[in-house]
């Protein structure tokens, strides 16, 4: 099970790497995304993975429960990352209606041959 969970997070930071590279902004926003999930899967593998397992302490003194703070951090995350994404897209809309391409040039002012704006 523990090298399910790692390998996911391993491939899902691999993609979200990889769409970050790009130089169109969806694929950015993408990328940003996956590296949330990989962050996720691996707060919620934290806790201890356990099937059938009660979140608290029972009074009867049984040692075996899940731990229930790496749920609560995974939930917090899911609604920021959410946030993120909403606020990236705006973004990125915002400047595709402005310049009509996605494209992300950084271009210093040195590279620039004379006579281009």
């Amino acid at each position: 099970m523990e090298i399910l969970v790692a390998s996911t997070v391993a491939v899902l930071t691999a993609g979200g790497v990889y769409l970050l590279l790009r130089l169109r902004t969806f694929p950015i926003i993408l990328g940003l995304a996956l590296l949330s999930y990989a962050v996720n899967v691996f707060l919620f593998a934290s806790g201890r993975l356990a099937i059938d397992q009660s979140p608290i302490l029972s009074k009867y003194g049984d040692a075996s429960y899940s731990d229930p703070l790496p749920q609560a951090l995974v939930l917090t995350a899911i609604v920021i990352s959410f946030g993120m994404t909403a606020v990236l897209v705006m973004i990125g809309l915002g400047a595709y209606l402005e310049s009509e391409t996605d494209r992300i040039d950084i271009e210093d002012e040195d590279t620039r041959e004379e006579g281009q704006p």
